[in-house]
């Protein structure tokens, strides 16, 4: 009898796409690894700093990872040969699900379950959030613009001043019980904000990005609808939010970044962290005065 259950458990799993996919990256260090790659460490040794893994369980998981797709391998130097691991189009499509289970987390496990668009400033979150100053943006990582087409998520020659906002009532309707949710509200004045102080910044030599889930053609209505004059970059794919663990919330069946605001300068690197975002006023001139300092 157990053994014909076995039997029928395994057939079963051929068909269930879940146990499918646990076959590929369900062992915990597999996905350590896909979400260290993902934030841009992709060599061997970084790898090994990041896990604090040993030299053959990270072999072996990798190797496991490029048999099946997720990552593939790109050299870096010959003679001796060394290798980047890099996500593959498989491996990418990953970032949802990383960011899904980093959500129910903060919400469920380190959390107290209440749905909520911003963070205590002592919680687990903001801890991460404030932890990546002093910390690169994995390059290149580039996003559909508003504008158009995709583009970097930092200037290449000024300081960047990069707002993520969790999203704005046009075009789209938002949700039911948007207003219900602490830190949901106030997109559309922060976009005026930046907006209307986006003149004073570009005298200055700062460069401002806007960044939400929503999607590009979204963006693109909005930002002529308001005249915003910096590009709003889209983070479907939760590329972005991967990279970088940051932070998110469930409305509408949708993954939305909580508000936060991140000091770039043009090397990439992370100087000032906003968050949680309270007093947004307050925070876009904060902002200004960081990015200043870099300029």
């Amino acid at each position: 009898m157990v053994k014909g259950m076995a039997r029928q458990l395994r057939d079963q799993d051929i068909t269930c796409s879940i146990a499918q996919a646990a076959a590929v990256v369900g062992d915990w260090w597999s996905l350590l690894i896909v979400r260290e790659v993902a934030r841009g460490h992709l060599r061997f040794e970084d790898l090994l700093t990041e896990l604090g893994i040993s030299r053959k369980i990270l072999t072996e998981r990798l190797r496991h990872l490029v048999d099946h797709g997720v990552l593939e391998r790109r050299p870096y130097q010959s003679g001796p040969v060394r290798n980047d691991y890099v996500l593959s189009e498989v491996g990418a499509a990953l970032a949802p699900v990383l960011i899904s289970m980093q959500d129910w987390a903060d919400r469920w496990i380190v959390g107290d379950g209440t749905l909520t668009g911003v963070s205590l400033p002592n919680s687990p979150p903001a801890q991460r959030v404030h932890s990546l100053v002093g910390t690169a943006i994995p390059h290149p990582l580039r996003l559909p613009a508003s504008g158009g087409g995709e583009l970097e998520v930092v200037d290449p020659s000024l300081p960047t001043v990069l707002f993520a906002y969790p999203a704005t009532g046009v075009p789209t309707p938002l949700p039911p019980g948007w207003n219900e949710v602490p830190g949901a509200v106030g997109c559309t004045l922060e976009n005026r904000l930046f907006r209307d102080a986006a003149a004073r910044f570009a005298t200055d030599g700062i460069a401002i990005r806007g960044v939400s889930t929503q999607r590009q053609d979204e963006q693109a209505a909005f930002a002529e609808m308001e005249g915003i004059p910096f590009p709003l970059l889209s983070d479907v794919d939760l590329r972005l939010a991967a990279a970088l663990r940051l932070p998110t919330f469930r409305s509408g069946q949708t993954l939305r970044l909580k508000r936060l605001i991140l000091v770039v300068d043009p090397e990439r690197v992370i100087r000032h962290v906003i968050f949680p975002v309270v007093d947004i006023p307050a925070a876009v001139t904060e902002s200004h005065e960081a990015a200043r300092t870099l300029t």
